[in-house]
């Protein structure tokens, strides 16, 4: 057995405890192991990050990404707005992704001669989120001061779409042009179902609260996607809109950089990617009989990384997320709010959360998403009273810890956890690169089951995954290429 990959460390930040509380990585203790990812599946393509170039080599892949794109339209005494996304910060450490929108930056200040490139970073619900990143990265000093973090709740714009006027941030598109700098991290799967991914921020980061909140409660996973499609093929974004550079990104690591002014053909693209090795990750993880998951990594609660898997994906594995034929996953808000007052779901196509898991020992993990679902749902230990505190102060936990005990230590949340569930199968969600942590019997099961699993996906579940988003199979010799 390898020893533990070194997890992503702690972070600094409003949203989480303070990292020297962080006392004890679950991943140091007696009886764990890791994975390679590539030992569980050949097939995963090769990364330039984590890698001996480092940042480096994304840098090289987003000058080269570029060489294939028309930037004529962008003269030098024009504005131009690069959007992200918090979430890109969240991968592999973040410093890949800052990278890309640097490069992004300096390549086309060079190519253009156009110096008012500003920086508009998106977030979720924690709404100074990016101002965090963009300290912590440098971003503020690389883009000379033109730097910012926008929230749902910021000014809007009316933007009048095919189905009607819908609202964006208005700092969003305050530029002559916009460079849409994004990933492909498949991430709330459960909620976008690897429907317009590509697609998705302009209906979520980039949008004004009123819009984006049809995503998670009014339409359910499936049907609005397409609000997120109506607003980039309105008039106003398109007249805007230069082109799309995506970090791609597969379970092991960072893959390249993809840029084009067809965001349609790149999410094309992103969709192979997401339902070929990331849909490999998850149906492996469905074959987990019995587990503890333990959180242990800078994000909330939902969005702890394993394998590229967060864990809102993990507790909906028991069903098959990419499935479309498949109405609901087993968590999202849109099936949540279906749960009656005993707990219990009042529709019977809503499936429960993954029965496997056990318990989950949360030992590190963010405040600022609602997650009382997983702990009213999911026997959970928060590992020290500060965390337990942090979340009793955090308005969208209220009832978090109403459902939880607290341990004082990791040591002791793990022997709870153990004698308690009779299981010594142990999924760390701690974002290690590369691989993944587990516990030595849940490596065992993983090597065991992975060969069926990549079978599987390529020859049967790939196919109907591609067919039902209308994508020829064809996609799969040009993302490979």
């Amino acid at each position: 057995m390898r020893p533990p990959i070194t997890p992503i460390p702690p972070r600094k930040s409003q949203y989480g405890i303070d990292p020297a509380l962080v006392k004890t990585r679950v991943s140091e203790l007696p009886g764990m192991t890791s994975v390679l990812l590539k030992e569980l599946f050949p097939d995963l393509p090769e990364v330039i990050y984590p890698g001996a170039g480092g940042v480096s080599a994304v840098r090289k892949a987003t000058e080269e990404a570029l060489k294939n794109i028309d930037m004529s339209r962008i003269k030098p005494e024009h504005s131009v707005n690069i959007l992200a996304s918090h979430h890109g910060f969240t991968l592999l450490g973040g410093e890949p992704y800052a990278e890309m929108l640097k490069t992004l930056k300096d390549v086309i200040e060079a190519r253009t001669g156009c110096n008012n490139i500003r920086l508009r970073a998106g977030v979720g619900l924690r709404f100074r989120e990016t101002e965090e990143y963009i300290k912590r990265y440098g971003l503020d000093k690389h883009f000379e001061g033109k730097a910012i973090g926008v929230a749902p709740i910021d000014q809007g714009i009316p933007i009048e779409t095919e189905i009607g006027t819908l609202y964006g941030i208005r700092k969003i598109y305050d530029a002559d042009w916009i460079v849409h700098a994004h990933n492909s991290d498949v991430r709330e799967v459960h909620f976008h179902r690897q429907v317009d991914r590509a697609v998705k921020p302009f209906g979520m980061s980039y949008a004004r609260i009123e819009t984006r909140s049809t995503y998670h409660q009014n339409l359910g996973p499936r049907a609005a996607n397409f609000t997120a499609r109506a607003i980039f093929d309105s008039p106003f974004v398109q007249g805007k809109f230069a082109f799309a550079s995506f970090l791609t990104v597969a379970p092991n690591g960072i893959i390249g950089v993809d840029a084009d002014s067809d965001l349609y053909a790149l999410n094309d693209r992103v969709t192979q990617i997401g339902c070929r090795y990331y849909g490999k990750m998850m149906t492996l993880f469905g074959e987990i009989d019995e587990c503890i998951a333990a959180l242990d990594f800078p994000c909330p609660v939902v969005y702890v990384f394993s394998a590229g898997v967060i864990y809102a994906n993990f507790a909906g594995a028991n069903t098959d997320l990419y499935d479309l034929d498949l109405p609901l996953p087993a968590y999202t808000w849109y099936t949540e709010a279906f749960y009656g007052k005993a707990g219990r779901p009042l529709l019977k196509d809503i499936p429960p959360l993954n029965p496997a898991i056990k318990m989950c020992v949360h030992n590190y993990a963010w405040t600022g998403y609602p997650s009382a679902f997983f702990s009213e749902h999911i026997p959970t230990v928060v590992v020290g009273q500060e965390q337990a505190d942090l979340f009793n102060r955090d308005p969208q936990n209220l009832t978090y810890l109403k459902h939880a005990v607290v341990a004082e230590t990791t040591e002791a949340a793990m022997e709870f956890a153990y004698k308690t569930t009779g299981t010594r199968k142990v999924l760390i969600f701690d974002g290690a690169m590369g691989g993944i942590n587990v516990s030595e019997p849940l490596a065992e099961l993983l090597l065991k089951k992975a060969p069926a699993v990549s079978e599987r996906v390529e020859n049967e579940l790939l196919p109907k995954w591609l067919r039902q988003r209308g994508i020829d199979m064809s996609v799969l010799g040009k993302a490979a290429s």
